[in-house]
């Protein structure tokens, strides 16, 4: 997938973000959305037990405010993860002084943080920066946004979809644009990354948390990069209401195709990233089986090592299906990798190896497994597991 340029936020939008001195690069790490008016809100948060302190905090305010919020603020650098009673101290007031900057309740004010576990907030200069970052905010592209919420991450995430549809002689246009960050600690159980979609579409609030579970569960449910689900996961969908109430099904398409953007976007920017892997089970006899023997072969140690190295050691796909804990017959199952049969009718196919050895070696190592027990069937992405991402982590506080 090519990242395309930065597009712009969606109308009734505004954003931005300043350097608060919280990364020791001295990078932008703090960022704003605001809504020219209220904005309809939902979101999906972490299950992670060690919930971080921002997380606490927004799903509070989005019960207090009953989904109408007015900003949504994020840092990086710091997770105020782990922190105790004063990390959600210190996120409260972090919120608080930016709800009296813009004269709204600070009920209204959702946030969230990226970066090391453990550390408290600096929240005395992110109220400092604060005036700067509302003065900074605009509408247009979401490019000073997306970088300044990454951490690991070796590049900015976005992308977006229009909508266009006619009702009687009048032709109209919404939009959705999301951004994400993510790159290490990505396992679904939940979103696994922070990720924002935002429309101009008219949604209500039951409306709009339908989109967004339904678009999460099909794309950031569907990828893990080293099994780890974070502390601070989240997904917040926001819609200003201004462009008017398109078709629902195409709302929904162009909600699900950025997200799904997003989510591979994060894969193929995982940390030490050298190759991905699509894994496609087909065949089965519930979704729910097919999602299960996917994230199974996806997420094997012994996979991901022979994807990294482009070894055609498809053994171990077969092998980590088969401890999947779904029932299948061996003797009727199909594999193939690149469209290179590798399996059926219970032995090897007579595959050209020197062509089964290049798929292997694709940036996308895309493998399809046909359990023969069914109609049904999912998906699930991961990567290659390399001694970039053992360096990157090695050292990720130091």
């Amino acid at each position: 997938m090519t990242q395309c340029a930065p597009p712009v936020w969606p109308v009734g939008f505004l954003a931005g973000s300043v350097c608060a001195g919280i990364k020791k690069q001295g990078v932008p790490d703090l960022a704003l959305i605001l809504g020219e008016s209220p904005l309809t809100a939902a979101a999906v948060f972490t299950k992670n037990l060690v919930c971080a302190a921002p997380i606490q905090l927004s799903k509070s305010h989005l019960a207090y405010s009953h989904t109408k919020i007015s900003a949504l603020l994020i840092n990086s650098g710091c997770a105020n993860a782990a922190t105790g009673a004063e990390g959600l101290t210190r996120a409260r007031r972090a919120t608080t002084a930016l709800a009296a900057l813009l004269h709204v309740d600070a009920t209204t004010v959702l946030t969230n943080s990226t970066g090391v576990i453990g550390v408290q907030l600096p929240v005395d200069r992110i109220e400092a920066a604060l005036p700067s970052l509302v003065a900074s905010v605009q509408a247009g592209s979401c490019e000073s946004f997306a970088r300044a919420i990454m951490t690991t991450d070796t590049r900015p995430k976005w992308s977006t979809r229009t909508i266009h549809w006619t009702v009687g002689a009048t032709a109209h246009t919404c939009r959705v644009t999301g951004v994400a960050k993510g790159a290490g600690m990505i396992h679904p159980n939940m979103a696994t990354m922070i990720a924002v979609l935002a429309t101009d579409a008219t949604c209500t609030p039951h409306d709009l948390d339908a989109l967004l579970r339904h678009a999460v569960d099909r794309s950031f449910h569907r990828i893990s990069v080293d099994g780890d689900t974070s502390t601070n996961d989240s997904v917040f969908a926001l819609a200003s209401c201004t462009s008017g109430t398109p078709p629902a099904a195409e709302l929904a398409e162009a909600f699900d195709a950025v997200a799904q953007d997003l989510a591979l976007l994060v894969v193929r920017d995982g940390e030490g990233f050298e190759r991905g892997i699509e894994v496609r089970v087909i065949g089965a006899k519930t979704s729910d089986d097919a999602l299960q023997v996917a994230r199974t072969i996806a997420m094997s140690l012994l996979v991901r090592t022979a994807v990294t190295g482009g070894d055609p050691n498809w053994g171990r796909i077969l092998a980590a299906a088969g401890r999947a804990g779904v029932a299948f017959n061996p003797e009727t199952v199909r594999l193939s990798t690149g469209g290179i049969e590798l399996f059926a009718h219970g032995a090897p196919t007579a595959s050209d190896l020197a062509a089964v050895r290049l798929a292997f070696t694709a940036e996308l190592v895309r493998i399809e497994l046909d359990l023969s027990m069914g109609s049904a069937s999912d998906h699930f992405w991961s990567c290659g597991l390399t001694k970039r991402y053992v360096e990157i982590n090695a050292d990720y506080t130091t």
